[in-house]
């Protein structure tokens, strides 16, 4: 039987979800395969959470009731810092354990929303919200903003869960919406706005071959797709999606394509606006949520996939 720890937490204003998606997965790992422990990563407190016991962060490994536990497997359920964005896989990777998410590089790449869409752009073949990057400090150069239009979203460059994002109708929102990103990061992206439904889609490797998910349409009762939608049922989510199969293909296609193109592991989720019978890509989701009511969820169940049998694949792959 295969020792996984469970990687939960973390120190980002994610954290609530992170606790949410590790309980899930050991509530639903299959119990005749493996042993899971949910460890939660604070600073650098890890503990896991039934005992309160310490990690043993020299290899990696807990003491219970006199056993010596190493883990055989991470399994990655930490969105945010420090799992999401990349500073854990290096010292998993020292120590020889596998994870089940992309290596470091890519999921900092991928958590700095404007750096992944400049990486992308020298395909030339992915289309994309026009956009202008903040610093903090900046002035805003209102003929360069403007000329995005208007409505615009204001985001942090490199958080989740929509924390800090912001619809801005009128040029005189904007400083307000720009303070608000400012909040939880010190770089601030300003999207122009696609007119269009909103589509995520996800993507894993299995035995080698790289499987793009039943498609899901995303219909929030809010404005947009943010905190509320995603985590207090403000949103209707279809899986599959109402689609022509030709318009799924292409979702499905694209998905692929981004999964190889930015050298992806384990599932990852991206989202999409249709518009005018393209989709556009918005995002790369590397830890995407994985309650059972959250989107990859219910993709991998439409595919076929229990949700411990998707847990186990996702582990199994890593050990590959």
């Amino acid at each position: 039987m295969q020792n996984i720890a469970i990687l939960t937490g973390g120190d980002s204003e994610e954290r609530v979800i992170s606790l949410k998606s590790g309980a899930v997965v050991r509530e639903h790992l299959p119990k005749s395969r493996y042993r899971s422990f949910l460890i939660d990563v604070q600073k650098a407190d890890w503990r896991e959470m039934d005992s309160g016991v310490q990690v043993d962060k020299n290899d990696f490994s807990l003491t219970l009731h006199g056993e010596r536990i190493r883990f055989d497997c991470a399994f990655a359920a930490l969105h945010g810092t420090p799992l999401e964005d990349g500073k854990m896989q290096g010292y998993l990777e020292m120590l020889g354990i596998p994870y089940t998410c992309c290596d470091g590089y890519v999921s900092a790449l991928t958590m700095n929303k404007h750096n992944t869409k400049m990486q992308l752009a020298q395909y030339g073949t992915v289309p994309m919200a026009r956009s202008v990057l903040l610093r903090r400090g900046d002035k805003l150069d209102e003929a360069r903003l403007l000329a995005l239009g208007l409505p615009l979203f204001v985001k942090p460059n490199t958080h989740g869960s929509s924390f800090g994002v912001t619809k801005v109708k009128t040029f005189d929102a904007l400083p307000a919406a720009v303070e608000e990103a400012f909040r939880f990061d010190t770089e601030v992206v300003v999207e122009s706005f696609l007119p269009g439904r909103e589509f995520s889609n996800g993507v894993l490797r299995v035995d080698g071959r790289i499987v793009a998910l039943p498609v899901t349409e995303i219909i929030p009762e809010t404005e947009f797709f943010d905190f509320a939608a995603k985590y207090e049922g403000k949103s209707q989510e279809v899986t599959p999606a109402d689609l022509p199969s030709e318009l799924a293909r292409q979702c499905q296609e694209r998905s692929r394509f981004l999964y190889e193109a930015l050298r992806c592991r384990g599932v990852v989720r991206f989202d999409y606006i249709l518009v005018d019978g393209t989709f556009h890509f918005l995002e790369a989701n590397t830890i995407p949520g994985i309650s059972p009511a959250s989107i990859v969820p219910q993709q991998a169940q439409a595919h076929g996939w229990p949700l411990g049998e998707f847990f186990a694949l996702l582990i199994e792959e890593a050990l590959r």
